[in-house]
C-alpha cells in the first residue's frame, strides 16, 4: 500500500492531530480525526442519507469529525464543489458554506 501524506491540522499542538493521506493505487482517503460524540452521531442519523438506507453505523465503520480547515487537503477535480469554512461563531464553532469554484 503506497500512501501519500496530504496534510495535518495546521499548527498542530501535539501528536494526536487530524491527518489525511491518499492511498495512491485506489484514490481512497485515509483520515485520522476525532471520533464523533454520541450527540453528533445521533444528529447524523436523524438527518439520514438516501431513502431506504439504514442510518445505523455498522460495527466495521465509525463516524469521525473532520475539522473544516482540513478540507483544504482533500483533492478535488477541476470542476468539483468546494466547501469552505465560515468564520467561527461566538462559541468558536465553524460551519461550512458550499460553492462552485469560479463563482
Amino acid at each position: 500500500m503506497a500512501l501519500r501524506f496530504l496534510g495535518i491540522w495546521p499548527n498542530t499542538p501535539d501528536d494526536g492531530s487530524p491527518t489525511i493521506w491518499l492511498e495512491e493505487s485506489t484514490g481512497d482517503l485515509i483520515i485520522q480525526s476525532w471520533k464523533a460524540d454520541k450527540e453528533t452521531v445521533r444528529a447524523a442519523q436523524e438527518v439520514g442519507t438516501i431513502p431506504g438506507h439504514s442510518t445505523d453505523v455498522p460495527s466495521h465503520e465509525t463516524v469521525i469529525r473532520l475539522p473544516a480547515n482540513m478540507l483544504q487537503f482533500i483533492p478535488r477535480t477541476e470542476n468539483a464543489s468546494v466547501v469552505t469554512p465560515s468564520p467561527p461563531d461566538a462559541a468558536g464553532t465553524f460551519t461550512a458554506n458550499t460553492f462552485r469554484e469560479g463563482q
